[in-house]
């Protein structure tokens, strides 16, 4: 049969795949059945190895396997996952088995551990090897996604000197306190990103029954309009071509006149990007969110809600941010799923220097206080107290991650 098939040319067999999620150094959740998971043809058999277990699984008709590994204790020894395929096999090693939290939201939750108060004692004295970590990068998307983004150098990381500058520092002391006092490994994903509000951590199918968001949608819409109507890719670059040709013309000019010169264009933003790529209405849960559905978890900790304070984005959030709880609890298939809400901090404004005075601050916190308290298996970690410089991004976070982390121990745990 390997004879006639060589020379009948490429047979089309697919390799067995694994999700994304999945790789060397990561943490499974303890104590719970753990769905792995990837693709291989239709109909092909997979058989997942670890821990002493041997479980078996086929491929449907979309290609896509499930196999679930029975509930095991924690354990600090890394050992390989094995799977194997019809035609390859695949194996992670240094696979650890503790507790796993998903880590959502904005800048504050996505700010580096690298940018935070105190970072160079933190950074050098990071020696937690059992506690990982996985960094998505910013990647949306009008459609729900097969599987979720990874960095050029993605992959999980141990929380030690070298790989920690660059984990969510909230997340990083939730972490460690776990660790340290539950004496498990414990790995975190962060998913946040900077700059979205609670609609685009939402299904496309929950926002449509928002009637807030038709502002929203009028405006995604019309842009994705231009994008096309303006030649996509190709019509992006002629624009950026002649708009950096009119920049150099205009620096000559600035030059000539003593003149401060104008800022270049950005290729890399605004109107030389699709929008379908960008943060859009449901475009992080897409693919950060949606692409996960069936990972085990202990929980998830949220922390969004400073963009929502700008305009009039206020409006939808009373629904939205509600629906966030309801959405990622149903993507994981556990309504009782722990969700930690992470309340906004207060800052400045830099026009008035006003203490919170010309935003919806309030607004928002008033919704995040309701939620929490409307919606059971959730905590509310107050941390408006915790901005030492009045930023918008307070560089203070071991109180927010270590509060969430005190929440987690009381409530979860």
């Amino acid at each position: 049969a390997l004879l006639i098939a060589a020379c009948c040319g490429p047979v089309a067999l697919a390799d067995v795949s694994m999700a994304n999620v999945f790789g060397d150094g990561m943490v499974l959740q303890r104590d719970k059945p753990v769905n792995v998971w990837g693709w291989a043809d239709p109909g092909e058999p997979v058989t997942v190895r670890f821990a002493g277990q041997t479980v078996r699984a086929r491929a449907d008709a979309d290609g896509k396997w499930v196999a679930t590994l029975q509930p095991m204790d924690a354990s600090f020894e890394g050992r390989a996952l094995s799977v194997a395929g019809g035609f390859n096999d695949l194996s992670i090693q240094d696979v650890l088995v503790g507790e796993v939290w998903l880590c959502g939201g904005q800048s504050n939750m996505e700010w580096t551990l690298r940018g935070s108060l105190d970072n160079d004692i933190e950074i050098a004295s990071a020696n937690y090897p059992a506690v990982r970590f996985l960094s998505l990068p910013n990647v949306a998307s009008h459609e729900v996604a097969r599987d979720i983004p990874l960095a050029d150098d993605g992959g999980w990381r141990p929380c030690t000197p070298e790989y920690v500058s660059n984990c969510t520092a909230v997340g990083y002391y939730f972490a460690v306190r776990l660790h340290r006092y539950l004496d498990v490994p414990v790995g975190i994903i962060d998913n946040a990103w900077g700059g979205t509000t609670a609609n685009h951590w939402v299904s496309w199918q929950t926002l449509e029954g928002v009637p807030e968001m038709a502002p929203e949608f009028e405006r995604f819409n019309t842009a994705v309009q231009a994008w096309l109507e303006g030649g996509g890719e190709e019509g992006a670059q002629r624009r950026y071509e002649a708009d950096v040709e009119a920049w150099e013309a205009a620096v000559a000019e600035a030059e000539r006149n003593g003149e401060r010169a104008p800022r270049q264009p950005n290729r890399g933003a605004g109107q030389y990007i699709d929008p379908r790529t960008q943060r859009q209405p449901a475009g992080m849960y897409n693919t950060l969110v949606a692409p996960l559905a069936g990972l085990s978890l202990r929980g998830v900790l949220f922390y969004q809600g400073e963009n929502n304070s700008f305009g009039e984005a206020w409006k939808p959030f009373p629904k939205t941010y509600p629906a966030v709880v309801a959405d990622w609890r149903r993507a994981f298939g556990d309504e009782d799923l722990p969700i930690g809400l992470i309340q906004i901090a207060g800052w400045r404004n830099r026009r008035s220097m006003s203490y919170d005075m010309n935003h919806h601050t309030n607004v928002v916190r008033e919704v995040q206080f309701h939620t929490w308290q409307r919606t059971p298996n959730t905590g509310l970690v107050v941390t408006f107290d915790c901005n030492t410089d009045g930023n918008i991004h307070p560089n203070l976070k071991r109180p927010v991650g270590e509060r969430t982390a005190r929440w987690a121990l009381a409530e979860v745990y």
